[in-house]
């Protein structure tokens, strides 16, 4: 199990052990932003007659060249059991079409159609305004020091996933 998991799972009398308030943890903050910032792009999908996934989906196909199936889960942190799916679902609502990559016929690329391209703008330009709404608002040194602190959170979280990932390996 992943750290956070177990640390976002631990009864209310370990917390207090740890004299720590949840709200005083590092995971927290950034599950509950995510959260709202989540909400909000569903919001503005849902007006569109869509979803914030199926925006984020739309964003990594390239308008032109098609991007490769196998390609769009990494991008976007999906197993691809659930891409395949959404894939799917994006088809039978027209926005994307499949076809045979001309180099390697074993693969699949996925197009959007022009509602697709009529939709991935209206992501796009979701994403664009929310963070000039945030620009507007946190001055560039405060960015700045933000990025460089989800660097770091990002790197212990690659420290503790790969620590986990050799401990499972001397397991089996």
């Amino acid at each position: 199990m992943h750290a956070y998991k177990i640390f976002l799972t631990w009864p209310s009398r370990i917390w207090k052990g740890l004299a720590m308030k949840k709200e005083e943890t590092v995971d927290y903050p950034i599950k509950s932003a995510w959260h709202a910032i989540s909400r909000m792009y569903n919001q503005q999908a849902a007006e569109e007659g869509f979803t914030t996934a199926i925006g984020f989906v739309l964003i990594n196909i390239n308008s032109k060249e098609g991007t490769p199936a196998t390609k769009i889960a990494p991008l976007i942190g999906l197993e691809t059991r659930s891409l395949t799916r959404m894939l799917k679902t994006m088809e039978e609502k027209g926005l994307i079409y499949k076809q045979a990559d001309p180099i390697d016929k074993r693969s699949v690329r996925i197009f959007l159609t022009e509602q697709g391209k009529r939709k991935k703008e209206i992501s796009v330009q979701s994403v664009k305004n929310f963070n000039l709404r945030v620009r507007e608002e946190i001055s560039p040194e405060e960015l700045n020091s933000f990025f460089e602190v989800i660097s770091k959170i990002q790197g212990v979280i690659d420290q503790v996933n790969a620590k986990e990932e050799r401990t499972a390996v001397l397991e089996k």
